[in-house]
C-alpha cells in the first residue's frame, strides 16, 4: 500500500493549487478559530470546490459540536473529519452515526502511556493519527511544530490504518516514516514560513521526500 502524504491547514487557492500539484493524497482545512489555519465557510466552499477529484479532503475540528461539524460538512463537502480534540469513544460513534463520513481520531503522545487509549479509539475510528502531545498552555492540540518520540510506535499493532504528524517537514519526514512504518504522515507547520502561512516551495519539499522514502522501502 502507497504512503499517504496529507497536507494540512491549507487556506488559500494558491497553496492547495501547490499541494494538490505535487501529489498530496489528503488536503486538511481547519474549522477552529484560535487556530490561525482556521477557515471561513465560504473559503471552505471554494477551496473545497477547488481539491473536489483531486485529492481527498478532510474536515478538522477540536471537540466541535453537532452545529459546527454541521456547517463545516455542507461547505467543504470533506471526505472525511479529523477529531483533533479530547472527543471520547462516545462522541466518535455518535459523529460516525450522525454524519456517515469516515473519522480520523487524532491521539496525542508524549509516554507509552498515551498509547493505551488507542485500542478503544481504534474499534470505532477509521483511521489513527498521532500526533505529539501539546503544551499544558497551548491554546490548540496541533500544528506546533513539535515532534514526539516516534520509536514509541515501533512494532505497535493496529488493525486499521495509521498516520504520524508533529513537527514533521522535509528533513526528517524520511527517519518518520522509518522508525514507525507509518502508512501515511501529515504536515502542517512544518510546510509554513509563519504560522497559517503555507510555502509553496515547502510544500512541494515535503511531498518530494516523503515520496523519495517511499520508494526506498517499498
Amino acid at each position: 500500500m502507497s504512503l499517504i502524504v496529507k497536507i494540512c491547514g491549507l487556506s488559500t487557492p494558491e497553496t492547495l493549487d501547490a499541494a494538490l500539484a505535487a501529489g498530496a493524497d489528503m488536503v486538511g482545512f481547519v474549522f477552529f478559530p484560535p487556530s490561525p489555519r482556521h477557515l471561513g465557510l465560504a473559503a471552505a466552499t471554494a477551496l473545497g470546490r477547488q481539491a473536489k477529484g483531486r485529492a481527498l479532503k478532510v474536515a478538522l475540528s477540536v471537540d466541535a459540536d453537532d452545529a459546527l461539524l454541521e456547517n463545516s460538512i455542507e461547505a467543504l463537502r470533506p471526505d472525511m473529519l479529523q477529531l483533533h480534540g479530547k472527543e471520547s469513544v462516545a462522541r466518535l460513534r455518535d459523529i460516525k452515526q450522525k454524519f456517515g463520513l469516515p473519522v480520523m481520531k487524532a491521539i496525542p503522545v508524549e509516554t507509552a502511556a498515551d498509547l493505551a487509549q488507542v485500542a478503544g479509539y481504534a474499534a470505532v475510528a477509521d483511521q489513527i493519527l498521532f500526533d505529539a502531545r501539546a503544551p499544558k498552555d497551548a491554546t490548540r492540540p496541533g500544528g506546533l511544530g513539535t515532534a514526539f518520540d516516534w520509536h514509541l510506535l515501533e512494532n505497535l499493532q493496529l488493525n486499521i490504518p495509521f498516520m504520524v504528524s508533529g513537527g514533521l517537514h522535509a528533513d526528517n519526514v524520511a527517519e518518520a516514516i522509518r522508525v514507525t512504518r507509518t502508512g501515511g504522515v501529515d504536515v502542517s507547520s512544518g510546510v509554513e514560513s509563519a504560522p497559517g502561512r503555507k510555502d509553496v516551495d515547502m510544500i512541494r519539499a515535503f511531498i518530494r521526500a516523503a515520496r523519495a522514502t517511499e520508494e526506498l522501502m517499498t
